[in-house]
């Protein structure tokens, strides 16, 4: 079977949410015996015989990898089975530029171009047993880096489906280790995939540990940063031995995370109001094409209050990273009113944007008007997740301030009349509208000013 399963028609490919009916077995989720398949690749026969520089780099570093021409039933110690492969055109197919393009780490485009033409492989299957030392992945990752480094190839990790160079791998997978505990960022690989309307995410990696992988179905794109940052934090989490309630609950606590790395950057993302800790119910999760051949967990949002589970979701990550939504009271100017004027002019060609489909990471925000209970108006943003005619259907994107029918994330639908203006926000960052809102800034700091005077 070919080392390589192109996973690229994934990012394409419409996904339907999976329902999670039974909670996820209590106790410790590792589980062993662990198997795993690193290669490397060469766009050019080597200079060195990979085989044999395999062996002598095994035993500089005192053999810590046993390797095997096959597996035994009962695992007592960590091995390796390596394999020549001459044929990698028929048996071990390359990455294609397209998944090199995103899920190549360090290539440059010549190494990319180059690699089409490999026709050698040395395919390295790794079994050991389940140990919360990591001992033997610790052994596995400095492996196949030396080898690659003295025989000039690059690094294939099946697990996460990523190709590497040695400087990449190096970084990654060896230096981003702190003792015995592995940086589960660098380790795995979070795929998103569009789904009907909503995202879904899922790790790739999480095997290598003896641990499953990690999901999150239907969430909103523009909550994608959060929810990757979620299932980072609750990886590291079961990495470091966080183990499962009898009820399928965890709690997860960022300040209890070791890897200072990781607890560091989960730190940075987070409002100084963010709780010490959360409750997460996790479920069993059915694995849907594409998907890695893993125990699967999803992410609940049970213990979280919403009328549905996108305020929910929200919820959850507001107690998780905090939040800060400012409430300005803005007196509508004739400029504020003649740059909404313009974005309404807009609309209809954002309507078919929409309706002909979003690229990745891209998304629409609206602002539009909804009633308090002393029947003014409190103007919020809408990511729109369905644009018939005249109506949008969407996540609400703010926390009402004098609504409490209303929850940041619930479903809400907006009349396009009402819009006053819009936010379209692209893959790579960048973002058109909100030429009322930069209005609205310069007036309340010119308030603020005053104020402070």
């Amino acid at each position: 079977m070919p080392l390589f399963r192109s996973l690229f028609f994934c990012l394409i490919w419409l996904a339907s949410a999976a329902g999670a009916a039974e909670v996820f077995p209590a106790g410790a989720p590792m589980r062993g015996p662990v198997s795993f398949i690193y290669a490397v690749y060469y766009a050019t026969p080597p200079a060195s015989k990979p085989l044999a520089v395999l062996a002598e780099v095994d035993a500089r570093q005192g053999n810590k990898i046993k390797l095997v021409q096959s597996f035994p039933k009962e695992l007592t110690q960590p091995l390796a089975m390596a394999s020549w492969v001459d044929t990698a055109q028929k048996t071990y197919t390359p990455p294609d530029l397209q998944h090199i393009k995103y899920f190549g780490r360090g290539l440059t485009p010549a190494q990319a171009e180059a690699l089409q033409q490999a026709q050698h492989v040395l395919s390295l299957e790794f079994a050991m047993p389940a140990t919360p030392t990591y001992a033997g992945q610790q052994a596995a990752d400095r492996l196949v880096l030396q080898v690659a480094e003295q025989t000039q190839g690059l690094i294939w990790d099946e697990e996460t489906r990523e190709i590497f160079t040695p400087d990449a791998w190096r970084k990654r997978h060896v230096d981003s280790w702190q003792g015995d505990t592995p940086n589960a960022l660098t380790q795995t690989v979070i795929h998103a995939y569009q789904g009907d309307k909503m995202l879904r995410a899922i790790t790739l990696g999480m095997a290598k540990f003896g641990l499953p992988d990690v999901v999150v179905n239907d969430f909103s794109r523009s909550n994608n940063a959060q929810v990757g940052n979620a299932i980072v934090a609750l990886s590291q989490a079961m990495v470091e031995g966080q183990s499962v309630g009898q009820d399928g609950t965890v709690t997860l606590s960022l300040n209890k995370l070791k890897h200072e790395d990781v607890k560091s950057a989960q730190r940075h993302t987070s409002k100084p109001n963010a709780k010490p800790s959360v409750q997460i119910v996790l479920y069993k999760s059915k694995p849907e094409q594409g998907d890695p051949q893993n125990r699967l967990l999803e992410l609940g949002f049970e213990r979280y209050p919403g009328p549905d589970r996108y305020a929910r979701q929200v919820a959850l990550f507001m107690d998780l990273y905090g939040f800060s939504d400012e409430v300005q009271k803005i007196k509508h100017t004739d400029a504020i009113l003649a740059a909404s004027k313009a974005a309404k002019a807009k609309l209809p060609a954002l309507r078919t944007a929409f309706n002909a489909g979003l690229k990745p990471g891209e998304y629409l925000l609206v602002k539009a008007p909804f009633a308090t209970p002393d029947q003014r108006n409190e103007w919020m943003w809408v990511e729109v997740t369905q644009w018939r005619d005249k109506q949008i259907t969407g996540l609400l994107n703010n926390e009402p301030a004098q609504i409490p029918t209303l929850h940041s994330g619930q479903i809400v639908k907006v009349a396009m009349d009402d819009v006053f203006d819009y936010i379209h926000r692209y893959g790579d960052g960048k973002e058109d509208g909100n030429e009322t809102g930069k209005l609205m800034e310069a007036q309340y700091a010119g308030k603020k000013d005053a104020q402070s005077r």
